[in-house]
């Protein structure tokens, strides 16, 4: 199911065949470097060019045997190289292969979500600007706090994306750098000449300093990274199904025609998709803790990280390919249901504009202590006996006395809660 959601290019970065192509990239860069200081002679460096190559079919055969996925690799490569395959993988060791080609792929993997990010970006700035001036009811723990704008709650996601965008970019900087220092990282049997040369081919930082793997800190801040975004994701898709609640009824995630939502209820419209985000964000939380378990490894390197980072990183990445494109669909058709935003302001029988009446009590001298007692009782008059607190202080001696009809009247005004909506959206123009 993911799969199929997934742009094209994710699920091959992280094929098999992509893998392999990678290892020989690198042990190619490799031979370049030696071939510049002059240790592989030309002729032999060109037949390695025209000849190095492999099939999948084949390294599998020779996997079975050895027990070896590079040893595999380079034998199906020797078998088609001939005699000067002697000279690939000179001085090397397996992890000087496979962790630089890992910053590849990551690299090219973080390079697909930067791209999502981006288009999400892009989205939440245009509805951000739709929606601007739209008044809906601002909430805290879940109960009606002071009336806001649905514009701003989709600007507020827009910024942390973009937070999120510049994390992703340092996350893919700090993953792509590459390592060719042999077996324990003192380059006892490869010069260092070779590693900046070969990084350099690769467009990769050298490690300033390796054991015999580049260090776990680099892939668990990618993915701690990828986890924060999901976390992103999920809060987004957390505020819609709550706000698609049948007693808010304020958005609706989109549900195309023939869609159903429940096999016993026909009524039922479910924002699936977003309980789905919600789902997958723990995983890659999940995920991130592994990456952070695989720093501490024994003495120089062993691989009690590695068979965890063939199942955490391309599944962080897959997944957070398709929580991006899901939500982006979930927006592109967000059903926004403005006049139920309007009535829900209005369920709260004008309590919510208790800070408003607060601050002008105070403001006519009245201190903090006794207006807050004024207004707190006239607040819960006004919900108990279900009626306006607007009514309720106009009845009130303790305000009407204190309060003109007109301050009374300005008290309950929409309009002064909007007034600085537009100073917040001149910081985001840009």
């Amino acid at each position: 199911m993911i799969e199929r959601y997934t742009l094209p290019g994710m699920k091959e970065i992280w094929s098999e065949q992509n893998k392999f192509c990678k290892w020989l990239e690198v042990e190619m860069a490799a031979c370049e470097g030696w071939a510049k200081l002059k240790k592989i002679p030309v002729k032999s460096l060109k037949t390695i060019k025209e000849k190095a190559g492999f099939e999948l079919k084949r390294i599998d055969e020779i996997e079975k045997t050895v027990d070896h996925d590079v040893i595999a690799f380079l034998t199906a490569v020797a078998e088609k190289v001939g005699k000067d395959s002697r000279f690939i993988h000179m001085g090397m060791t397996s992890s000087d292969v496979v962790d630089t080609s890992l910053s590849l792929l990551m690299r090219e993997a973080g390079k697909i979500l930067a791209v999502d990010m981006q288009n999400i970006i892009g989205l939440l700035r245009n509805m951000a600007k739709k929606y601007k001036n739209t008044i809906m009811m601002g909430r805290s723990h879940g109960v009606h706090a002071e009336p806001m704008t649905f514009g701003l709650k989709l600007a507020l996601y827009m910024c942390e994306m973009e937070r999120n965008l510049e994390r992703m970019n340092k996350a893919i900087d700090n993953i792509s750098v590459g390592k060719f220092s042999g077996a324990v990282g003192t380059y006892s049997n490869i010069d260092p000449k070779v590693e900046d040369i070969a990084c350099k081919t690769l467009k990769l930082t050298p490690a300033k300093v390796s054991s015999q793997i580049i260090q776990r800190d680099r892939h668990a801040e990618y993915l701690s990274t990828i986890a924060i975004i999901g976390g992103t994701l999920e809060k987004i898709a957390l505020e819609i199904r709550g706000l698609q609640k049948t007693e808010i009824d304020e958005v609706e995630e989109p549900f195309k025609k023939g869609q159903k939502g429940s096999s016993a209820m026909p009524h039922k419209k479910n924002p699936i998709t977003c309980e789905r985000v919600c789902g997958l964000a723990r995983i890659l939380r999940g995920n991130a803790m592994v990456a952070i378990e695989n720093m501490a490894l024994w003495h120089e390197r062993d691989i009690s990280h590695s068979s965890a980072e063939r199942v955490i990183i391309p599944d962080s990445t897959i997944l957070l390919n398709y929580m991006l494109n899901a939500i982006f669909r979930v927006l592109s058709g967000l059903v926004v249901k403005e006049e139920s935003m309007k009535r829900n302001i209005n369920e709260s029988g004008g309590i919510i504009f208790s800070q408003r009446l607060l601050l002008s009590l105070i403001n006519k001298g009245k201190t903090r202590e006794t207006a807050y007692k004024i207004v707190q009782e006239a607040a819960m008059k006004a919900r108990n006996l279900k009626k306006h607190l607007k009514t309720i202080a106009l009845e009130d001696s303790n305000i009407n006395k204190v309060l003109s009809l007109k301050e009374i009247e300005d008290v309950f005004s929409i309009s002064y809660y909007l007034r600085n909506i537009g100073k917040i959206f001149e910081r985001i123009a840009n």
